[in-house]
């Protein structure tokens, strides 16, 4: 998204680091948001700063582990196939379950902000419907179809401790594993000059 477009939980949060392949805590099912959190003001602040991060990191969404953080939580900020603009968080995500006749799955490359660089193509169902938690803890429904649902379907994984590239047959995972190393350092500096460029440096 262009920076005249920025959404105002953008403009508030501060850029935390992203986690990279490898740290224990994107390997790990994590812990629900509880009542104790909804409406925290703590809670708030850190969802200002993933959407601050995903920004800075040009993604499309980010979960609550990519910064260093065991909840059941991800926000997004995105465009779909029909170029409408999505965005919002969702705390403790159940994805519906999709009778195998109805489901359609569709083939398309997809990254991760946290295996930084590589893009393999990767087959998700079409639509998908989640639901959650908005900060407040009311209950939240999203569906979406496309791109859409591909990034609730990868999220959704993220905060299970799976990543894109666990469901890459083992030679397609090694190559995006090599291409990370290849391309990370210009990646992250690519990060850096955008949040130094808004001042969140």
């Amino acid at each position: 998204m262009g920076e005249e477009q920025l959404l105002a939980e953008v403009r508030r949060g501060a850029v935390r680091r992203i986690t990279v392949v490898g740290e224990e805590v994107l390997r790990r099912r994590c812990r629900p948001v509880t009542d104790a959190d909804f409406g925290t003001p703590e809670l708030a602040r850190l969802i200002d700063d993933m959407f601050a991060t995903n920004h800075v990191a040009h993604g499309a969404a980010i979960a609550a582990n990519q910064v260093d953080v065991d909840l059941q939580l991800f926000v997004w900020d995105m465009e779909d196939d029909w170029g409408v603009r999505h965005t919002g968080h969702i705390a403790n995500p159940v994805l519906d379950e999709e009778p195998p006749a109805s489901r359609r799955l569709v083939e398309e490359r997809e990254g991760c902000l946290s295996v930084p660089g590589p893009y393999k193509s990767l087959a998700r169902a079409d639509h998908a419907v989640v639901r959650g938690r908005d900060k407040d803890g009311a209950p939240v429904v999203v569906e979406g179809r496309g791109y859409f649902a591909r990034c609730l379907q990868h999220e959704t994984d993220h905060l299970h401790g799976r990543l894109f590239i666990d469901r890459l047959a083992k030679r397609e995972r090694r190559d995006a594993l090599r291409e990370m190393e290849d391309l990370k350092a210009e990646v992250l500096a690519r990060r850096a000059a955008v949040a130094e460029r808004l001042g969140k440096a």
